[in-house]
């Protein structure tokens, strides 16, 4: 056996030998299952995972930017025209979030954690100064006020609006930005103070939560199953709520949003428990997006998790008192938040109904700046790119005894809004590539013996194919070769007759030599002489 032929057998040997077990590694999924194992096991929230850390101190810097609606027309509203608002901002904070208190439960299935935030101002993310910068807005105290003696008589609250118009309080106020955010000490509050001390006589939009937690939570670690990592088992003690109207709507569902299971699919439905809230949403599948060289899944909200019952009939339990609505794309949240008729949509009132944005001019809801969305690696679950936005709205109507408000039409009248954003930093983006290269890797190594062995069967084929020609051309120079020989024989050999008369010795010279009788072959050969 020649040494080609050598190396075409050696070479389908191998070449069959990597299509069978790279075709059966692919149908069993071996490669694919024991990844898929490996990231259940390890995605936890245990002090030896690879994501603790990361979960107890999230690298990603987190910004909160801070819009207001500044009031320009406040004499026309208040004599029943139309408010017209302008927007103003952005003012940046950086956020801080560690993990305090952190302690294990249960064998290490659950994790207790508080989760306390500071603000830091950050001038160069800033369109101005917060300690300068002068916006006119609702007086949220006042309105608290009017909401709370709703129920009382008419003598009682003409005698109180009475009072306030001696203290100069107004349904529009006009303070700085750090003011309206951090707090303020407000005359009317005050007041209430002096009569009743459990009132604070501070008031901002972000008073007293620099610093403070949303609450103590206690989280699933996902040791028992990898869909419960970082998922909510208590929020203050509480497995539900009780402010909502039906048991679905007081549930407390998914994680606080900086984690979810690792393996996500495109078909499910991810949950946030919100605080700030007081309730649970649902993000659903957008598209695929890329991030720093990082692929993954855009999550957002649909149009229905702020749909009016009307439409979607299982937000009915979100309405407080039952059967009190709103419309599409707002959420009445004072029922959680004592004080003022509060309620959070989109900002500009995005996916909202075209009422609530036509009521105020100074509107324009797009989708690129006002939607909330998360970008999730799906093997791994982590959000490498988040942006919450949230509208903080007051509801402005008519109250008997008030006589500043006679002419007012009641609107949902926007106050602010907040875009809380946060992208992985770069470091742990290469870290990620790196990872997701290495998964990747292994989960396709099948498919890599497969390609090897499509690659050898290739080779096999040219391989073969010179082999068969080479033969041909063997074969060939074979049979040109003995034609060659054949027809040069006939050519070249020559053929003598033995003369046909008798021999007469005598007539010939004694010197010339005697034919031998017989044919000789391929050229005459003179006779020697002696």
């Amino acid at each position: 056996m020649t040494r080609r032929s050598c190396a075409i057998y050696a070479t389908g040997i191998v070449c069959a030998h990597l299509l069978i077990v790279g075709i059966a590694l692919v149908l069993a999924q071996v490669f694919q299952t024991m990844i898929q194992s490996r990231l259940k096991k390890e995605i936890t929230l245990t002090e030896k995972s690879q994501v603790f850390e990361a979960w107890k101190n999230p690298p990603p810097p987190v910004y909160m930017e801070y819009y207001f609606f500044n009031v320009t027309n406040p004499e026309v509203f208040l004599a029943g025209g139309k408010a017209s608002v302008q927007q103003i901002g952005p003012y940046t904070y950086r956020e801080y979030r560690p993990r305090e208190n952190v302690t294990f439960l249960e064998n290490g299935t659950k994790v207790y954690a508080l989760n306390p935030k500071t603000f830091v101002f950050v001038p160069e993310k800033s369109a101005g100064n917060p300690e300068v910068d002068l916006v006119r807005t609702v007086n949220i105290p006042l309105v608290a006020v009017m909401n709370e003696l709703n129920s009382y008589s008419f003598l009682l609250r003409s005698v109180v609006s009475f009072y306030l118009s001696g203290l100069g309080v107004d349904l529009f106020m006009t303070r700085t930005v750090h003011e309206i955010l951090w707090g303020f000490k407000d005359p009317l509050l005050t007041k209430i103070h002096s009569l009743k001390p459990e009132v604070d006589e501070y008031f901002g939009l972000m008073w007293k939560k620099n610093g403070t937690h949303e609450g103590e939570f206690v989280f699933h670690t996902g040791e028992q199953n990898y869909l419960d990592y970082g998922k909510i088992d208590t929020w203050n003690g509480l497995r539900k709520m009780s402010w909502w109207s039906s048991n679905q709507s007081n549930m407390i569902n998914g994680t606080d949003g900086a984690v979810f299971h690792p393996l996500i699919n495109k078909n499910e439905l991810l949950y946030i428990f919100a605080a700030d809230l007081c309730r649970s949403i649902h993000l659903g599948y957008v598209k695929d997006v890329e991030v720093k060289g990082i692929q993954a899944y855009r999550f957002a909200p649909p149009a229905d998790v702020l749909m009016s019952p009307d439409n979607n009939p299982t937000n009915a339990g979100f309405c407080v008192p039952a059967g009190e609505c709103l419309g599409t794309g707002v959420l009445k949240v004072s029922v959680c938040r004592e004080g003022a008729p509060i309620v959070v949509s989109f900002p500009h009132f995005y996916q909202a109904d075209e009422a609530y944005i036509n009521a105020v001019d100074g509107l324009n809801p797009q989708k690129e700046y006002h939607e909330t969305y998360l970008d999730l690696q799906p093997t791994m679950g982590v959000p490498i790119r988040a942006c919450k936005r949230a509208q903080l709205n007051v509801i402005l109507k008519r109250v008997p005894g008030f006589p500043k408000t006679r002419h007012i039409n009641e609107t949902i009248f926007p106050i602010m809004f907040v875009n809380e954003t946060a992208t992985i930093d770069d470091d742990s983006a290469a870290q990620m590539r790196t990872m997701i290269l290495l998964v990747t890797l292994v989960s396709n190594f099948p498919l890599l013996i497969v390609g090897m062995g499509i690659i050898l069967l290739l080779v096999l084929v040219v391989l073969f194919c010179r082999n068969r020609q080479k033969k041909n051309e063997v074969k060939r120079i074979d049979f040109t070769e003995a034609f060659h020989s054949f027809t040069t024989a006939k050519d070249d050999t020559a053929y003598t007759q033995v003369s046909d008369k008798p021999d007469d010795s005598s007539e010939k010279p004694a010197s010339q030599p005697t034919k031998n009788g017989s044919y000789i072959a391929m050229s005459p050969v003179e006779a020697q002489k002696c």
